[in-house]
Protein backbone atom coordinates (compact mmCIF):
# COMPACT_ATOMS: atom_id res chain seq x y z
CA UNK A 1 0.00 0.00 0.00
CA UNK A 2 1.33 3.51 -1.16
CA UNK A 3 1.55 6.50 1.10
CA UNK A 4 -0.86 7.79 -0.56
CA UNK A 5 -3.33 5.21 -0.66
CA UNK A 6 -2.93 5.06 3.73
CA UNK A 7 -3.32 9.02 3.26
CA UNK A 8 -6.79 8.31 2.64
CA UNK A 9 -7.26 6.53 6.09
CA UNK A 10 -7.74 9.28 9.09
CA UNK A 11 -5.16 9.81 11.62
CA UNK A 12 -7.56 9.39 14.73
CA UNK A 13 -8.75 6.28 15.77
CA UNK A 14 -11.97 6.59 13.48
CA UNK A 15 -13.58 2.65 13.48
CA UNK A 16 -15.81 1.81 10.93
CA UNK A 17 -19.34 1.45 12.57
CA UNK A 18 -21.23 -0.72 9.51
CA UNK A 19 -21.70 -4.16 9.95
CA UNK A 20 -21.08 -6.55 6.67
CA UNK A 21 -24.05 -7.35 5.23
CA UNK A 22 -25.77 -11.15 5.89
CA UNK A 23 -24.74 -10.66 9.51
CA UNK A 24 -26.88 -10.52 12.81
CA UNK A 25 -25.58 -7.95 15.73
CA UNK A 26 -26.95 -7.94 18.79
CA UNK A 27 -25.55 -5.70 21.37
CA UNK A 28 -24.97 -6.81 25.07
CA UNK A 29 -24.64 -4.01 27.75
CA UNK A 30 -23.10 -4.54 31.07
CA UNK A 31 -21.87 -1.51 33.00
CA UNK A 32 -19.85 0.88 31.11
CA UNK A 33 -19.48 -2.03 28.36
CA UNK A 34 -20.95 -2.82 25.44
CA UNK A 35 -20.81 -6.40 24.00
CA UNK A 36 -21.78 -8.01 20.73
CA UNK A 37 -23.37 -11.43 21.40
CA UNK A 38 -21.19 -13.53 19.33
CA UNK A 39 -19.03 -16.51 19.94
CA UNK A 40 -15.54 -17.23 18.79
CA UNK A 41 -16.25 -18.54 15.72
CA UNK A 42 -18.97 -16.04 14.33
CA UNK A 43 -16.41 -13.46 15.19
CA UNK A 44 -13.75 -15.34 12.94
CA UNK A 45 -16.70 -15.18 10.35
CA UNK A 46 -17.05 -11.23 10.60
CA UNK A 47 -13.54 -10.54 10.28
CA UNK A 48 -13.36 -12.96 6.94
CA UNK A 49 -16.13 -11.10 5.90
CA UNK A 50 -14.74 -7.47 6.61
CA UNK A 51 -11.61 -8.36 4.90
CA UNK A 52 -12.91 -9.86 1.71
CA UNK A 53 -15.28 -6.64 1.53
CA UNK A 54 -12.32 -4.78 1.72
CA UNK A 55 -13.74 -2.63 4.83
CA UNK A 56 -11.70 -2.21 7.60
CA UNK A 57 -12.07 -2.87 11.71
CA UNK A 58 -11.11 -3.48 15.23
CA UNK A 59 -11.66 -6.22 17.76
CA UNK A 60 -11.37 -5.25 21.22
CA UNK A 61 -11.23 -7.65 24.16
CA UNK A 62 -12.53 -6.95 27.61
CA UNK A 63 -12.84 -8.68 30.69
CA UNK A 64 -13.38 -7.32 33.90
CA UNK A 65 -10.19 -5.51 35.00
CA UNK A 66 -10.21 -3.52 31.85
CA UNK A 67 -13.89 -2.49 31.90
CA UNK A 68 -13.45 -1.55 35.14
CA UNK A 69 -10.11 0.32 33.84
CA UNK A 70 -12.23 1.36 31.22
CA UNK A 71 -14.67 3.46 34.15
CA UNK A 72 -11.36 6.12 35.34
CA UNK A 73 -10.16 5.85 31.87
CA UNK A 74 -12.31 7.97 29.16
CA UNK A 75 -9.63 7.25 26.44
CA UNK A 76 -10.02 3.63 26.93
CA UNK A 77 -13.49 3.36 27.08
CA UNK A 78 -13.95 5.38 23.53
CA UNK A 79 -11.71 2.96 22.15
CA UNK A 80 -14.22 0.18 23.02
CA UNK A 81 -17.21 2.07 22.42
CA UNK A 82 -16.22 2.68 18.45
CA UNK A 83 -14.40 -0.73 18.52
CA UNK A 84 -16.15 -2.51 14.90
CA UNK A 85 -16.63 -5.60 17.41
CA UNK A 86 -16.36 -6.10 21.36
CA UNK A 87 -15.97 -8.88 23.04
CA UNK A 88 -16.18 -11.03 26.83
CA UNK A 89 -12.63 -11.82 27.56
CA UNK A 90 -14.02 -13.21 31.15
CA UNK A 91 -16.81 -15.93 32.57
CA UNK A 92 -17.87 -13.49 35.00
CA UNK A 93 -19.19 -10.70 31.97
CA UNK A 94 -21.44 -14.18 30.44
CA UNK A 95 -22.52 -15.01 33.49
CA UNK A 96 -23.56 -10.98 34.26
CA UNK A 97 -25.10 -10.72 30.64
CA UNK A 98 -27.95 -13.82 31.66
CA UNK A 99 -29.38 -10.76 34.34
CA UNK A 100 -30.56 -8.97 30.96
CA UNK A 101 -31.47 -9.55 27.25
CA UNK A 102 -30.10 -10.57 24.65
CA UNK A 103 -26.92 -13.06 26.64
CA UNK A 104 -23.92 -13.61 25.64
CA UNK A 105 -22.68 -17.02 24.29
CA UNK A 106 -19.41 -17.18 25.38
CA UNK A 107 -16.18 -15.95 26.62
CA UNK A 108 -13.80 -15.28 23.66
CA UNK A 109 -10.30 -14.86 24.78
CA UNK A 110 -7.50 -13.29 22.84
CA UNK A 111 -5.60 -15.91 22.53
CA UNK A 112 -8.18 -18.32 21.55
CA UNK A 113 -8.93 -15.85 18.68
CA UNK A 114 -5.37 -15.91 17.71
CA UNK A 115 -5.36 -19.09 16.69
CA UNK A 116 -8.92 -19.67 15.44
CA UNK A 117 -7.79 -16.29 13.38
CA UNK A 118 -4.73 -18.05 11.99
CA UNK A 119 -6.49 -21.25 11.23
CA UNK A 120 -9.08 -19.37 9.14
CA UNK A 121 -6.10 -16.92 7.20
CA UNK A 122 -3.89 -20.23 6.56
CA UNK A 123 -7.46 -21.43 4.51
CA UNK A 124 -7.93 -17.75 3.21
CA UNK A 125 -4.89 -17.04 2.24
CA UNK A 126 -5.21 -13.76 4.22
CA UNK A 127 -1.61 -12.39 5.65
CA UNK A 128 -1.20 -11.50 8.75
CA UNK A 129 1.76 -9.82 10.70
CA UNK A 130 2.86 -10.29 15.04
CA UNK A 131 3.69 -7.31 17.12
CA UNK A 132 4.24 -7.21 21.05
CA UNK A 133 6.68 -8.95 23.85
CA UNK A 134 9.93 -9.12 23.25
CA UNK A 135 11.57 -10.28 19.95
CA UNK A 136 12.31 -13.89 21.14
CA UNK A 137 8.53 -14.75 21.93
CA UNK A 138 7.41 -12.88 19.12
CA UNK A 139 9.42 -15.05 17.40
CA UNK A 140 8.40 -18.44 18.71
CA UNK A 141 4.66 -17.41 18.71
CA UNK A 142 5.35 -17.18 14.74
CA UNK A 143 7.09 -20.68 15.04
CA UNK A 144 4.64 -22.16 16.57
CA UNK A 145 2.10 -21.21 14.59
CA UNK A 146 3.58 -21.56 11.29
CA UNK A 147 3.90 -25.15 12.42
CA UNK A 148 0.30 -25.41 13.77
CA UNK A 149 -0.82 -23.71 10.63
CA UNK A 150 1.68 -24.66 7.22
CA UNK A 151 -0.53 -22.12 5.22
CA UNK A 152 -0.42 -19.53 7.48
CA UNK A 153 0.90 -16.29 5.66
CA UNK A 154 3.00 -14.23 8.37
CA UNK A 155 3.93 -10.94 6.82
CA UNK A 156 6.43 -9.84 9.48
CA UNK A 157 6.92 -9.36 13.27
CA UNK A 158 8.48 -6.64 15.48
CA UNK A 159 8.78 -6.80 19.22
CA UNK A 160 6.97 -4.31 21.65
CA UNK A 161 9.77 -2.51 22.94
CA UNK A 162 9.84 0.77 21.02
CA UNK A 163 9.49 4.28 22.04
CA UNK A 164 6.31 7.18 20.80
CA UNK A 165 9.26 8.08 18.67
CA UNK A 166 9.17 4.75 17.11
CA UNK A 167 5.74 4.00 17.09
CA UNK A 168 4.97 5.22 13.04
CA UNK A 169 7.80 3.30 11.60
CA UNK A 170 6.51 0.35 12.96
CA UNK A 171 3.25 1.05 11.59
CA UNK A 172 4.45 2.04 7.85
CA UNK A 173 6.25 -1.42 8.50
CA UNK A 174 3.33 -2.98 8.79
CA UNK A 175 1.69 -1.28 6.14
CA UNK A 176 4.41 -2.32 3.80
CA UNK A 177 4.05 -5.80 4.23
CA UNK A 178 0.71 -5.75 3.51
CA UNK A 179 -0.71 -7.44 6.12
CA UNK A 180 -4.69 -7.76 6.32
CA UNK A 181 -4.82 -9.20 9.99
CA UNK A 182 -3.12 -7.25 12.54
CA UNK A 183 -2.07 -8.90 16.28
CA UNK A 184 -0.99 -6.34 18.95
CA UNK A 185 0.22 -7.64 21.78
CA UNK A 186 1.44 -5.02 24.04
CA UNK A 187 -0.38 -4.85 27.12
CA UNK A 188 -3.98 -2.50 27.95
CA UNK A 189 -3.59 0.33 27.23
CA UNK A 190 -0.50 0.79 25.26
CA UNK A 191 -1.94 -1.91 22.05
CA UNK A 192 -5.16 0.21 22.08
CA UNK A 193 -3.03 3.82 21.95
CA UNK A 194 -0.97 2.41 19.57
CA UNK A 195 -3.94 1.35 17.47
CA UNK A 196 -5.63 4.67 17.89
CA UNK A 197 -2.84 6.63 17.26
CA UNK A 198 -1.51 4.55 13.74
CA UNK A 199 -4.84 3.51 12.44
CA UNK A 200 -4.30 5.87 9.65
CA UNK A 201 -0.77 3.76 8.85
CA UNK A 202 -1.37 0.99 9.42
CA UNK A 203 -3.27 -0.26 6.30
CA UNK A 204 -4.27 -3.49 8.04
CA UNK A 205 -8.08 -4.49 7.87
CA UNK A 206 -8.51 -5.95 10.93
CA UNK A 207 -6.36 -5.11 14.15
CA UNK A 208 -6.90 -7.48 17.73
CA UNK A 209 -5.27 -6.05 20.87
CA UNK A 210 -4.07 -9.13 22.65
CA UNK A 211 -2.78 -8.50 25.72
CA UNK A 212 -0.69 -11.03 27.04
CA UNK A 213 -1.58 -13.77 24.73
CA UNK A 214 1.44 -14.24 22.89
CA UNK A 215 3.25 -15.63 26.41
CA UNK A 216 0.42 -17.94 26.35
CA UNK A 217 0.45 -18.98 22.59
CA UNK A 218 4.31 -19.16 23.18
CA UNK A 219 4.14 -21.86 26.65
CA UNK A 220 5.54 -19.19 28.80
CA UNK A 221 2.05 -19.01 30.69
CA UNK A 222 -0.10 -21.89 31.37
CA UNK A 223 -4.42 -21.08 30.44
CA UNK A 224 -6.49 -22.69 33.10
CA UNK A 225 -8.01 -26.36 32.93
CA UNK A 226 -11.39 -25.95 30.44
CA UNK A 227 -13.28 -26.88 33.96
CA UNK A 228 -11.59 -24.40 35.93
CA UNK A 229 -12.39 -21.82 32.78
CA UNK A 230 -16.12 -22.35 32.74
CA UNK A 231 -16.38 -22.68 36.40
CA UNK A 232 -14.97 -18.35 36.00
CA UNK A 233 -12.31 -18.82 38.03
CA UNK A 234 -9.36 -18.63 35.70
CA UNK A 235 -8.74 -15.50 37.44
CA UNK A 236 -7.52 -17.57 40.63
CA UNK A 237 -5.45 -19.52 38.32
CA UNK A 238 -3.39 -17.11 36.88
CA UNK A 239 -3.30 -15.42 40.39
CA UNK A 240 -1.79 -18.83 41.92
CA UNK A 241 1.57 -18.11 38.94
CA UNK A 242 1.73 -14.55 39.55
CA UNK A 243 0.53 -13.60 43.07
CA UNK A 244 2.77 -10.85 43.51
CA UNK A 245 1.93 -9.00 39.94
CA UNK A 246 -1.96 -9.94 40.29
CA UNK A 247 -3.05 -9.90 43.87
CA UNK A 248 -4.02 -6.35 43.88
CA UNK A 249 -5.56 -6.11 40.76
CA UNK A 250 -7.67 -8.90 40.87
CA UNK A 251 -8.63 -7.70 44.75
CA UNK A 252 -9.79 -4.53 43.54
CA UNK A 253 -11.27 -4.79 40.17
CA UNK A 254 -12.98 -8.11 40.94
CA UNK A 255 -14.30 -6.25 44.28
CA UNK A 256 -15.53 -3.34 42.59
CA UNK A 257 -17.49 -5.59 39.48
CA UNK A 258 -19.46 -7.35 42.32
CA UNK A 259 -20.50 -4.51 44.01
CA UNK A 260 -21.29 -2.31 40.75
CA UNK A 261 -23.38 -5.16 39.64
CA UNK A 262 -25.41 -5.60 42.91
CA UNK A 263 -25.93 -2.28 42.50
CA UNK A 264 -26.68 -1.25 39.14
CA UNK A 265 -30.49 -3.12 39.19
CA UNK A 266 -30.97 -0.50 42.11
CA UNK A 267 -29.97 2.30 39.94
CA UNK A 268 -31.82 0.87 36.97
CA UNK A 269 -35.21 0.26 39.02
CA UNK A 270 -34.71 3.73 40.95
CA UNK A 271 -34.68 5.09 37.96
CA UNK A 272 -37.80 3.64 35.90
CA UNK A 273 -40.04 5.04 39.00
CA UNK A 274 -38.66 8.57 39.05
CA UNK A 275 -41.35 9.23 36.19
CA UNK A 276 -43.68 8.08 39.06
CA UNK A 277 -42.67 9.70 42.05
CA UNK A 278 -42.90 13.17 40.14
CA UNK A 279 -46.41 12.66 38.77
CA UNK A 280 -47.50 12.42 42.62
Amino acid sequence: MSLADRSAYPRSHVMPADVPSGTTRKAVRILNGRFDALSAHQVVDEVVRTIDAGQRGVICTVNVAILMMMRSNPRLQRFADTARWAVADGQPLVWSSHLGRPTLPERVTGADLIDLLCARAAREGIGVYFLGASDAIVRQVVDLLRKRHPALDVRGWADGYFGPNEASDRADAIARSGAQLLFVAMGVPRQEYFIEEQWGRLGANVAIGVGGSFDVVAGLRKRAPRLTQRLGLEWAYRLAQEPRRLFMRYLVTNSQFLGLIAWDPIVHAVRSLRPAWRGQ
